[in-house]
């Protein structure tokens, strides 16, 4: 598995580079997204990608968790969660990239 991280300046780049805005335009506009997406999800919203996924916000309940170090029972309190979940397309792109390895 590789360690390479994409940051928002690479994908702000790679707009850059694709679209044609300016580099500050290109910026403003992976902001203007990011900012909606969190903006949804923090909404109770699900967002969906077309050929990419779905994220979505879901409730946990409380639960009895271990310490692992001391074994002692605690409390988890419930919270809520983002989930990802990859589409069909997605996951056939990634399976794809690691078929010629698995021969």
């Amino acid at each position: 598995m590789s360690d390479r991280t994409i940051t928002r300046a690479q994908l702000s780049e790679a707009v850059y580079q694709e679209v044609g805005l300016s580099r500050n335009e290109s910026a403003d506009l992976l902001e203007s997204v990011l900012g909606m997406m969190s903006d949804a999800l923090s909404g109770g919203e699900t967002v969906k990608i077309s050929s990419f996924g779905s994220f979505s916000v879901r409730q946990k309940g409380e639960r009895i968790g271990r310490n692992p170090k001391t074994g002692e029972e605690v409390p988890i309190l419930p919270r809520k969660v983002l989930v990802f979940r990859p589409s069909q397309v997605m996951k056939a792109r990634i399976n794809s990239k690691r078929a010629p390895d698995a021969t």
